[in-house]
């Protein structure tokens, strides 16, 4: 089990969460995803370690970015 923390800049409102959890939750491994929007922190957690060009990419699919 791997636990990772991302911040992802954008979301202003529940839609927003839902829609990057939606996307986030697509990747293989993926077990859960946690989301504060106040502060953009994203807990991805998974069975195997996930990529961190795999969590941006559904990110950005979704209409948000990662921040470095």
């Amino acid at each position: 089990m791997s636990t990772t923390t991302y911040t992802v800049t954008g979301m202003t409102c529940d839609h927003c969460v839902r829609s990057v959890t939606e996307e986030v939750s697509k990747i293989d491994g993926v077990t859960g995803v946690d989301i504060d929007l106040g502060s953009g922190k994203v807990t991805v957690e998974s069975s195997t370690d996930i990529a961190s060009t795999d969590f941006a990419a559904a990110v950005e699919e979704a209409g948000y970015e990662v921040t470095p």
